[in-house]
């Protein structure tokens, strides 16, 4: 959502790069993007769908206002993008989408179940939507991290400020090691994006 924290990449890539602000739950900013992507490059072959962040609370901790906010982002933003993107792609009949989506799609843990559940919801998504565009020559590929050393469990983490003592012994353990791995996560994000 920051232009200037990939400056780096403008001043590196200039006649290939373009930065622009786009914020996934505000659709007139994902139509902005996509239509100066487009107009600068003449088409969008590959989307990838990153952004996206944790929420750490047991269920009935979660707080309802977070939980549509983190469904806005996670599931909500994607099918945004998409909806901006696909156009294109369908009349070249040719593109390709990346959804990263986590290993946290796959297997749920206690105190992330919200946010399992919204990478459950970008899995199903992404399946049926690679058997609607492959006839049409446009690819969907999940990508299914692990731990990499991202902020995920850092200054991106939200979490619910209810606590209830039933839950110390699960859910409370599980925000409590999920916060404290931040940064010593085993994957290395640089390798990962090779």
């Amino acid at each position: 959502r920051d232009a200037a924290s990939v400056a780096d990449l403008t001043d590196t890539y200039d006649d290939r790069a373009l930065a622009l602000r786009l914020d996934v739950t505000d659709p007139v900013s994902v139509a902005a993007a996509v239509e100066a992507s487009e107009k600068e490059f003449g088409r969008i072959d590959v989307l990838v769908n990153n952004a996206g962040y944790g929420y750490l609370a047991a269920i009935e901790e979660g707080e309802d206002t977070a939980v549509r906010a983190l469904y806005d982002t996670n599931v909500h933003g994607v099918v945004t993008v998409l909806k901006a993107v696909l156009p294109g792609m369908r009349a070249r009949r040719w593109g390709r989408i990346v959804n990263i989506s986590s290993f946290g799609g796959l297997a749920a843990f206690a105190a992330t179940g919200y946010y399992h559940a919204t990478k459950f919801a970008l899995e199903g998504l992404s399946e049926s939507l690679a058997a609607e565009v492959a006839p049409l020559g446009i690819a969907v590929t999940i990508v299914e991290p692990g731990g990499l050393r991202t902020q995920w469990a850092g200054t991106s983490m939200q979490q619910s400020a209810t606590r209830l003592k039933d839950y110390e012994q699960t859910a409370g353990k599980r925000r409590a090691s999920t916060l404290a791995v931040s940064g010593h996560q085993p994957g290395d994000p640089v390798r990962a994006a090779v």
